[in-house]
């Protein structure tokens, strides 16, 4: 009889693929393991997603416990142990039922030789966890779960907010919806959710936001198959507001799969001409399906943001918005594979294709218009230092000043969100325009 080792080997595969091979987790869990029941599919999502979570921890607590590294074609075991880990300190699951279940996973990796070594391993972890816990407890990577590169750079950028940051994007983040305001209000959807046996919290700042108490299947959500709402993070959202868009004004959404910006900005100024650019087809196919959903259309173009002569029309737009590509590190807690899949000289890298975008899509701003430059970053090379890099190059340019909205902190010309704050995101907004006499 099973014990429970499928769901782990599952998981141990998945955390590999990320750790070993570079795969993000929505990649390796995509993969899928037909042969596991719904339920277990579910664990094994569970299971690799608390591994990553905390695995610059995890990993070094495995290290104390083997006597020499495991060679690369054993990797898939040092990862299994990781799973292990987490299902002792960080799971409701029985010891001796981790054990065993990580135990027969082993087994089922096809690794039968090292079982006796994952049953000594875990077990010794029992035995003596307290010590050695307390030989690595001064370790940062072990103390905050990220890389060491990573948190040298939040204390930097942020020396009085860096840990809160990572405590932040240690915790499963909560679940927020929209709701669509061509549909209905807010405060109707959530009587709505109410009798579903749900329950949420609102947040001024975002007019269309929701923050579920706990988490539900999406085809649970009331009218979520009809377009009534839609699930996006309260960050996310603020983009439609400051945007500013008007009735007949032509919208670039540049970089816009999948697709949650896109809807929200239709749902939030109907009449716009609105073009969705990606330079992914594929990607650009989830923003059809996603607005398909929702019952509305845009103009659907494939193309590098960087490079408008192959797909502008010549016409300026009133507004853009540039979701520009970025590191994700204000979205780790909801993609926690990102402090695996991200090296140091990905910032420099990322900061560089943002630079490229702002300049590609800046000549495309009509006079007296309104670029959003937006990123899920904290990292401020990505953020308040881009901007300001952007404006001391482009004179003709006017940073907006957003105020004080009841949001973020003051950032270079725009205001950041810090992972966790109000229940958020990590996200960076900043407006600049092309004044009407340029």
């Amino acid at each position: 009889m099973s014990l429970g080792g499928e769901p782990r080997a599952a998981a141990a595969r998945a955390v590999a693929s990320v750790a070993r091979r570079g795969r993000s987790l929505d990649e390796a869990l995509a993969q899928g393991f037909p042969d596991l029941a719904a339920a277990d599919r579910s664990l094994v999502a569970q299971l690799a997603y608390g591994t990553l979570r905390a695995y610059p921890r995890l990993d070094r607590w495995v290290d104390l416990l083997l006597a020499r590294p495991l060679s690369n074609r054993d990797a898939e075991v040092h990862d299994l142990l990781a799973v292990g880990l987490y299902q002792l300190e960080d799971t409701r699951v029985p010891d001796h039922a981790a054990v065993a279940a990580t135990v027969e996973g082993v087994r089922l990796l096809g690794r039968h030789q090292y079982a006796g070594l994952v049953n000594a391993c875990l077990r010794r972890w029992l035995r003596e966890r307290d010590a050695l816990k307390g030989r690595v407890a001064r370790v940062p990577e072990v103390v905050h779960a990220h890389p060491r590169w990573w948190l040298d750079a939040l204390a930097k950028d942020w020396p009085k907010d860096w840990e809160a940051i990572v405590a932040a994007a240690n915790v499963q983040a909560p679940m927020w919806v929209r709701v669509n305001r061509l549909r209905g209000t807010r405060e109707a959807w959530l009587g709505r959710l109410v009798l579903a046996g749900g329950s949420a919290t609102s947040w001024a700042p975002a007019p269309d936001a929701l923050c579920l108490a706990a988490p539900m299947d999406v085809d649970a959500l009331p009218g979520f198959s009809a377009g009534d709402v839609s699930v996006q993070d309260a960050s996310a959202q603020l983009a439609a507001e400051l945007l500013e868009a008007g009735a007949g004004m032509r919208v670039l959404d540049a970089c816009a799969a999948p697709g949650g910006k896109t809807g929200h900005l239709l749902e939030r100024y109907p009449g716009i001409d609105l073009t969705a650019l990606d330079v992914s087809p594929a990607r650009l196919e989830r923003v059809r399906e996603n607005l398909a959903r929702l019952g509305l259309e845009a103009r659907l173009l494939s193309g590098d943001g960087c490079d408008p002569v192959a797909w502008w029309d010549g016409k300026p737009y009133d507004r853009i918005l540039l979701d520009a590509p970025c590191s994700g590190s204000g979205v780790v807690r909801r993609h926690p594979d990102i402090k695996l899949l991200r090296r140091p000289k990905d910032i420099a890298a990322m900061a560089a294709k943002q630079q490229a975008l702002l300049d590609a899509l800046w000549p495309l701003l009509a006079p007296g218009g309104r670029l959003l430059y937006a990123t899920c970053s904290v990292f401020r090379a990505e953020n308040g230092a881009r901007m300001a890099d952007f404006l001391a190059r482009h004179p003709e340019a006017r940073a907006i000043d957003l105020g004080e909205p009841g949001w973020g902190r003051r950032a270079g010309p725009g205001r950041q969100v810090l992972s966790g704050e109000a229940g958020a995101d990590g996200f960076y907004y900043a407006c600049i325009t092309r004044p009407a006499e340029a």
